[in-house]
């Protein structure tokens, strides 16, 4: 500071993007006037790297270093054959890494998961309102009659995406239109958004009808919200992981048996038909929350990919198999936040960084989201649960139920 008290900052020169972004930051700082916030958040590397953010976020003001951890080896039978991974979870809770760990080395003892994407597709659905019904149905006639004819449109706008189905709703005098697209690997919010804009606006273009007024998103897809119509469908990517544990391991890893832990899903399971859940799971948003945040996905995404259906059964020979069904994982290796530092970083370390990886990221979301359904069920068969929890976040011995 100068002997007035003034910040001192070096010459900027306004033509680098580094620079002026920089710059930027600092006049921010020196509005808010907060010297321990801002050497907590913009230090020397939060600095350095503001021009990289430019893209990701407003009125950049520095960084939030979260702890990161890995669990595994995570052995997964996958669409590009069988691969251990070491996983990078980004989290501030205290035994969420150690039971992910747990769960994936369970995992890759029984031989690993089997992992595939069974179905894609990304909706955004515009809703058009007409003053009555019938015009409501001219409209949807329209765009039935001229779906097939819309891919064009699409590839004006991006080179990635593919518009896969056109589907008008009525309800009343309003048309929702529910468009769907594969985006590659991207996630493809953005992607969806741009081309359902252009689509839009050929309907108003071309149609026989004009409507009142008509908004892009009509709160139908279940963007970032848990819903029951993709249950069955799909918003992303819908996948599948399942595995056989033998019964013995089951004993020596968890330290409860497979007949306890199906006694618990079928308990879980009404519980959570009586609390209205949508699916049936015990923590998906733990893995994912953590995973998405590790490797720079949309953190907020995880209010609809956290939904799904964990099952268990009891083999003939004894054995435990466990399933999980999530038809809503929203990740991508490209774009969005996958080329910050820390998230390619992370993508780096699982060996997934770019194209052609999108695929196998959503098959490491279902297998890890496995591998934490067992070790939290575990948890609670065997009386680990409380204790485990107040040895790691509170240092506390170990001590199991006998």
């Amino acid at each position: 500071m100068d002997r007035n008290g003034a910040r001192r900052f070096e010459v900027i020169d306004a033509a680098n993007p580094f620079d002026q972004a920089a710059a930027d930051a600092d006049r921010r700082w020196t509005r808010l006037d907060q010297d321990q916030a801002r050497s907590e958040l913009y230090d020397a590397k939060a600095r350095t790297n503001a021009s990289a953010y430019q893209r990701n976020i407003e009125s950049y003001i520095g960084t939030v270093n979260i702890p990161v951890g890995h669990a595994g080896p995570l052995r997964i039978h996958g669409h590009a054959g069988t691969t251990d991974y070491r996983v990078p979870l980004a989290t501030t809770e205290a035994a969420l890494v150690a039971s992910y760990n747990r769960g994936a080395n369970l995992l890759t003892a029984a031989g690993g998961c089997g992992a595939c994407v069974v179905e894609e597709a990304v909706s955004r659905t515009p809703v058009f309102a007409f003053d009555r019904l019938i015009d409501a149905k001219t409209f949807a006639d329209f765009i039935d009659t001229h779906s097939n004819s819309l891919n064009f449109v699409v590839a004006g706008v991006t080179s990635h995406g593919q518009l896969l189905s056109v589907r008008p709703i009525i309800e009343g005098n309003h048309v929702y239109v529910d468009l769907r697209y594969r985006t590659e690997d991207a996630s493809g919010q953005n992607m969806v958004t741009f081309a359902s804009e252009a689509i839009c606006k050929v309907f108003l273009e071309n149609t026989p009808i004009q409507p009142r007024h008509w908004f892009l998103e009509g709160n139908l897809s279940g963007d970032k919200k848990a819903t029951a119509q993709t249950l069955s469908g799909v918003r992303g990517k819908r996948v599948v992981a399942d595995v056989r544990i033998p019964r013995e391991l089951v004993c020596q890893k968890l330290h409860t048996t497979p007949d306890r832990m199906v006694d618990y899903w079928y308990a879980s399971a009404i519980g959570g038909v009586m609390s209205g859940s949508i699916g049936i799971h015990g923590h998906y948003a733990n893995g994912l929350a953590a995973l998405y945040l590790a490797c720079g996905q949309d953190i907020a995404c995880v209010a609809e990919s956290a939904t799904g259906i964990t099952r268990l059964e009891r083999t003939a020979e004894g054995d435990l198999y466990a399933s999980v069904t999530l038809p809503n994982i929203m990740v991508g290796t490209v774009g969005g936040g996958t080329g910050l530092p820390s998230a390619k970083a992370c993508l780096d370390i699982l060996g997934l960084a770019g194209t052609g990886n999108s695929t196998a990221l959503a098959e490491i979301s279902a297998a890890l989201v496995l591998a934490g359904e067992l070790s939290i069920i575990a948890a609670f068969c065997s009386g680990d649960f409380a204790t485990a929890h107040r040895s790691l976040s509170r240092g506390q011995p170990l001590n199991r139920r006998q």
